[in-house]
C-alpha cells in the first residue's frame, strides 16, 4: 500500500462512545445460526470453502507449508481436527493455525474490496476445524463462516479512509487480514461450539487481545505473511475455546478508550460500516475470489498482457511496456523497480508487476496464470528477465480514480514495428461485475490438487459448490485432502 506522511483520518462517524458494537456483532452471528442466512450468501461461502481447501492442497510442497505442519502435529494431544493434506488429527487450534497458513501461503486466496483483505484464509481453516471437533452439520457450518465473514470485513471497512482511498491499516504498516480475520474467526468458532451471543461477543472481545501482523514482507520479503492467517485462525478458535470456558473481554472492545480501534488506528473509524445495514446489506458479495495465483494487485494487469497476447503480441515483439497501476498498489507490486524486475523466488514474483506481466505474455496454465508459472526455473528464465526489464510501472491517474473499489490496470506497448497498443482493464475478474464461474471455480479447485489427491477426493470437494449438505462430515472431507 502507499506510504503517506500525513494522512487526514476520518472522523469517527456512529455513537462511538456508546456503542458495545461487539454485542451486536455477536448478535448478528447468533441470528445467522439460528435463523439461517440468505441462498445466495451460502452459496458464496460454499464456494469459498472449496477454493481454500483447493490452495491449502495445492500449498503443500512449500518448505513452510512442511514447517507450519509441523509445527501443529509437534502439538499433539486430544485429536479433534485435521490438518489439511494429512491423516493425523490434532487439537483444533493447532489445526486451525497449520490449514490457515497454507491457505494463506500461494497468494491464491480471495480479496474484499475495498477494504484489501483476505477474510477466507483465516474464518474457513477456523470453522472447519471446529466444526469437526464439534461434529457440526454443513448447514451451520455454511451459517458460521458467513457470519465470520461478514464480521471479518465490516472490521476492515471500519478501518478504511473513503477521502484517502486506502486502508488505514495499511497506512500503519499493519496487516489488516490477520488482524481482523482473529476476530472473524473467533465468532465463527464460538458459533460452532454452540456458545450464545453474549459468550459469542467474549470470545470476539478477547480475540481482539490476539490480533497481529505487519506487513512489510509485502516490501522486502521474507516468509513470514504466510503465518498470519493461521496465527488468526488458531487464535479464533483459543479465543472461542477460552469464552466457553468463562474468560470474559470488555464490551467496548472495539471503540473503547483503549479498545481495537484506539490502538491500531489511534482511535479513528467509520463506526456505521460496523452495524449499518447488517444482515441485509451483505459486504461477502464484494469478496473477489482469485484467478490468478498472484497478489491481487496484479490481476488486472495480468489480464492486459492477456488480452494483447490474444490480439497476437508475443513477448519477442515487445520493445517496451508500461504498467500503469493505482500510487497505493506501488510499494508492493512496483518499488523497488529493480527488485520488481528480478525476484529470485517464485514468492516474490508473485508481487511483481514485470514479471506477471511478462508471465502473462507468454502464456500461462490454470485459468490464465496458474501456479506453474511461478517455478523457480521460470523466474529465473532469461527470456523472462529480458522481458521484464523492458517493463515500467508508473502511476496512472485513471486507475486512482478507481482503486480501490475495483484493482485496475493500463497496459501500454510499444512494439518492435512501431506500433502503440494499449490494453485497460477497470473491472477485476473474479468480483461481483466478473464473477468465476462454477466451471471456474472446479477447473482451479483440480488445477491446485493435481497429482495430490485422487479423482473420488476431488469430487467429494467439488460437490460443497452444490449444498450445504457435502460439508454435514467436515472431518471426512478433510480427511480426503490426504
Amino acid at each position: 500500500m502507499t506510504e503517506r506522511a500525513n494522512v487526514e483520518l476520518p472522523r469517527t462517524r456512529g455513537a462511538a462512545g456508546d456503542g458495545r458494537y461487539v454485542e451486536r456483532l455477536a448478535s448478528f452471528a447468533a441470528r445467522c445460526r439460528d435463523d439461517g442466512v440468505p441462498d445466495d450468501i451460502r452459496t458464496s461461502v460454499r464456494q469459498r470453502v472449496v477454493d481454500i481447501l483447493g490452495i491449502c492442497v495445492a500449498a503443500q510442497e512449500l518448505e513452510t507449508s512442511g514447517a507450519a505442519v509441523d509445527h501443529a502435529l509437534d502439538s499433539a494431544g486430544v485429536e479433534q481436527s485435521h490438518v489439511i493434506g494429512r491423516g493425523r488429527r490434532v487439537p483444533a487450534a493447532p489445526a486451525a493455525f497449520a490449514n490457515g497458513v497454507l491457505a494463506h501461503s500461494l497468494d491464491y486466496d480471495d480479496t474484499h474490496l475495498p477494504s484489501v483483505l483476505h477474510p477466507s484464509a483465516s474464518v474457513v481453516p477456523a470453522g472447519l476445524a471446529v466444526a469437526e471437533m464439534q461434529g457440526a452439520d454443513g448447514r451451520d457450518v455454511v451459517a458460521a463462516i458467513a457470519a465470520g465473514l461478514e464480521i471479518c470485513v465490516r472490521l476492515g471497512m471500519a478501518g478504511y479512509d473513503e477521502e484517502a482511498g486506502n486502508s488505514l491499516f495499511f497506512e500503519h504498516g499493519q496487516h489488516a487480514t490477520s488482524i481482523c480475520g482473529v476476530v472473524g474467526s473467533a465468532a465463527t468458532a464460538a458459533l460452532l461450539m454452540g456458545l450464545d451471543a453474549e459468550r459469542v461477543a467474549h470470545a470476539m472481545a478477547i480475540s481482539a487481545s490476539f490480533a497481529s501482523g505487519i506487513i512489510e514482507g509485502n516490501r522486502m520479503g521474507g516468509t513470514v505473511k504466510r503465518t498470519h492467517c493461521g496465527w488468526a485462525a488458531q487464535g479464533g478458535v483459543q479465543a472461542a475455546q477460552l469464552a466457553k470456558r468463562g474468560f470474559t473481554g470488555p464490551p467496548t472492545v472495539l471503540e473503547g478508550r483503549f479498545g481495537f480501534y484506539r490502538a491500531f488506528l489511534g482511535g479513528r473509524f467509520d463506526a456505521d460500516q460496523l452495524d449499518e445495514g447488517l444482515g441485509t446489506r451483505w459486504e461477502i458479495h464484494r469478496i473477489f475470489l482469485k484467478p490468478y495465483p498472484a497478489n491481487h494487485f496484479t490481476h488486472a494487469g495480468i489480464d492486459a498482457a492477456i488480452s494483447l497476447r490474444e490480439q497476437g503480441v508475443r513477448p519477442e515483439d515487445v520493445e517496451s511496456a508500461t504498467l500503469g497501476i493505482a500510487a497505493p498498489t506501488m510499494p508492493t507490486i512496483g518499488d523497488p523497480i529493480e527488485v520488481k524486475r528480478t525476484p529470485e523466488t517464485g514468492y516474490q514474483a508473485q508481487f511483481s508487476g514485470p514479471y506477471t506481466v511478462a508471465a502473462a505474455f507468454f502464456g500461462g496454465d490454470g485459468l490464465g496464470l496458474g501456479l506453474g508459472d511461478f517455478s523457480e526455473r521460470l523466474v529465473r528464465d532469461p527470456a523472462r528477465r529480458e522481458l521484464m526489464a523492458r517493463i515500467d510501472v508508473v502511476v496512472d491517474p485513471r486507475c486512482d480514480e478507481i482503486f480501490p473499489r475495483q484493482l485496475p490496470a493500463v497496459l501500454r506497448v510499444r512494439t518492435r514495428d512501431g506500433r502503440d497498443l494499449e490494453a485497460a482493464v477497470f473491472t477485476s475478474r473474479g468480483g461481483p461485475d466478473r464473477p468465476l464461474t462454477e466451471d471456474e471455480i472446479r477447473q482451479k479447485l483440480r488445477d491446485n490438487v493435481r497429482g495430490w489427491i485422487g479423482e473420488g477426493a476431488v469430487e467429494r470437494i467439488a460437490a460443497i459448490v452444490e449444498s450445504d449438505e457435502a460439508l454435514d462430515d467436515v472431518g471426512a472431507v478433510l480427511r480426503a485432502t490426504s
